[in-house]
């Protein structure tokens, strides 16, 4: 490796997950930073326990929880992994050989295999994440729900980051709908204007996205079964904002 690199893992209640993911890091880390979200399980003991230093903060959302343990961080360049995730045996090799030193990049985006159960979903690949960056260059937007890093100074590689994201159908349905809810309480609080057929009218359009421009046809029953989930998310997110805007002139009082 040409330069020490810092791993940063945000967990909350990850018992089931931490271990694999810090072994996984430690294949091309100097050091691991846990930010945790006081957990009420095993994360804290078991993250130490595999030479993470753990640092306990209530969380701030996506975005900002991202970029909290950075601070901590004694080298430059930084690779965040979600608790759910490993790194495949190419994407360690190509990160052992970048020389950051001379290289006219400021972050590398990495495709990601999303796993429902046992199974890679092909209709959501490759998904790009960008998260090999370095400290001074990059930071993540401050967002509640699905934060990026904010460059376009990035290079794409080939190795891939392995993402165990539902232990099965019903995990994703109803993580499908707490996202969703993020995501609609977003444009809620934006007072973004969503019409009544605009849950119908991006449900769609997703499905359309998913199983035909993303040839999720092509992958049987697992590629109808992503695109309609894609299509059941997308739906949630405005009929949530639907619901709050009702329930918020349901509460306010009588003239």
């Amino acid at each position: 490796m040409n330069q020490k690199i810092t791993v940063t893992i945000i967990t909350l209640n990850e018992e089931e997950n931490i271990k694999a993911c810090i072994e996984s890091a430690w294949k091309v880390a100097d050091e691991i930073i846990v930010v945790d979200s006081l957990s009420t399980d095993k994360t804290r003991e078991i993250a130490e326990n595999l030479g993470a230093r753990v640092y306990e903060h209530r969380y701030l959302g996506d975005g900002l929880q991202k970029d909290y343990g950075v601070q901590f961080a004694e080298n430059d360049w930084i690779l965040h992994m979600d608790a759910d995730e490993r790194l495949d045996d190419l994407m360690i090799e190509e990160i052992q050989g970048i020389n950051y030193a001379e290289t006219p990049y400021d972050a590398f985006a990495f495709p990601r295999k999303n796993y429902l159960g046992a199974r890679w979903q092909k209709v959501w690949y490759p998904d790009y994440m960008v998260r090999l960056y370095n400290k001074d260059r990059c930071r993540f937007s401050p967002i509640i729900v699905h934060t990026s890093l904010t460059t376009k100074n990035y290079k794409r590689m080939t190795g891939h980051i392995i993402h165990y994201s539902f232990k099965d159908l019903s995990d994703c349905i109803v993580r499908a709908d707490r996202y969703s809810k993020l995501d609609a309480k977003i444009l809620f609080e934006n007072n973004r204007k969503v019409s009544a057929w605009d849950p119908a009218i991006h449900g769609a359009t997703s499905f359309v996205k998913f199983f035909f421009l993303k040839k999720g046809f092509a992958y049987g029953h697992d590629g109808l079964t992503a695109s309609l989930i894609g299509a059941l998310r997308s739906y949630l997110k405005y009929a949530h904002v639907l619901e709050m805007r009702r329930n918020a002139l349901l509460t306010q009082p009588e003239k």
